[in-house]
C-alpha cells in the first residue's frame, strides 16, 4: 500500500514503477507473477490527497496512527486493508506486506 500520507507523492511513483515492472515482459517479472499473488493498493488515502491534506484523511487524524484499532466509519481504508491483509494471511499464506 502507498500514500497513507497524502504529501508523500514519491510513494505514488514507486508504486507506478512496481506495477509497470510487474506487467512488463521481463523474465524476472514473469517469475514474480508466476510465484506470487500481488494485491496492490496504490493510494490508501485518496480523500486526503484530493483535499490537499499533508498527513491526515478527511476525519482529521493521521491514518498511519490508526492501525491498532481503526474505525470502519472514520478510517475505512485502513480498516478494510487490515481485513484484506488478515484474510490473505489466513487463506493465501501471506509472505510479505509493504507499506511505502
Amino acid at each position: 500500500s502507498a500514500r497513507v500520507h497524502p504529501g508523500e507523492s514519491n510513494a505514488s511513483w514507486i508504486v507506478h514503477g512496481l506495477i509497470g515492472f510487474l506487467l512488463s515482459g521481463g523474465p524476472e517479472a514473469q517469475v514474480l507473477r508466476d510465484r506470487f499473488i500481488w494485491q496492490i493498493v496504490p493510494m490508501l488515502n485518496p480523500d486526503g490527497v484530493v483535499c490537499g491534506n499533508y498527513r491526515c484523511g478527511l476525519c482529521g487524524v493521521d491514518l498511519n496512527r490508526q492501525w491498532r484499532r481503526p474505525s470502519e466509519a472514520l478510517h475505512g481504508t485502513v480498516y478494510m486493508l487490515k481485513r484484506l491483509v488478515a484474510r490473505a494471511k489466513r487463506k493465501l499464506g501471506l509472505c510479505l506486506y509493504i507499506d511505502l
